[in-house]
């Protein structure tokens, strides 16, 4: 009934803004792989402060919470609707996996924890963490490291 919350946001997401996600997720692994060891281990630093969707959609819905209570209370009672309907909508999201501020964040190119993982674990193999991927050129090693992270 419910899809599983690792696959609700892709399943939510229209099927080209999910494969440029993926093609960017590829260059960008490619051109850290051929930048070598030092560019790996920057770009694992970024990836950990990356937000992914899940905590930009809950920032969202929290600034606009709070921003609809306050305008409740000072301004005008029926400001008091928007945390309503922000509440509602990230029910919505939890429930289901989409609403509706999540395509417009998908295309702005923030990415799930998956899709955020599976790059981290394809630079970390790369970097010769795990064995078998670490043979051949840099664009090569990536793309088949991506492979063998795909979620």
């Amino acid at each position: 009934m419910f899809p599983t919350t690792a696959d609700r946001v892709s399943e939510n997401t229209a099927a080209h803004v999910n494969e440029r996600i993926r093609r960017e997720t590829r260059w960008q692994a490619e051109r850290i792989a051929a930048r070598g060891p030092l560019a790996v281990r920057r770009r694992l630093r970024e990836l950990d402060r990356e937000w992914d969707i899940e905590r930009t959609l809950e920032a969202n819905a929290a600034t606009l919470s709070a921003a609809g209570a306050a305008l409740a209370l000072g301004v005008d009672r029926r400001f008091a609707a928007i945390p309503l309907v922000v509440g509602g909508f990230l029910l919505q999201h939890a429930l289901q996996g989409w609403c509706p501020p999540l395509p417009l964040f998908r295309r702005l190119g923030v990415r799930t924890q998956s899709e955020i993982d599976a790059e981290r674990y394809a630079l970390m193999a790369l970097r010769g963490d795990f064995r078998g991927v670490d043979e051949g050129p840099s664009a090569a090693r990536a793309a088949r490291a991506l492979d063998t992270t795909k979620s």
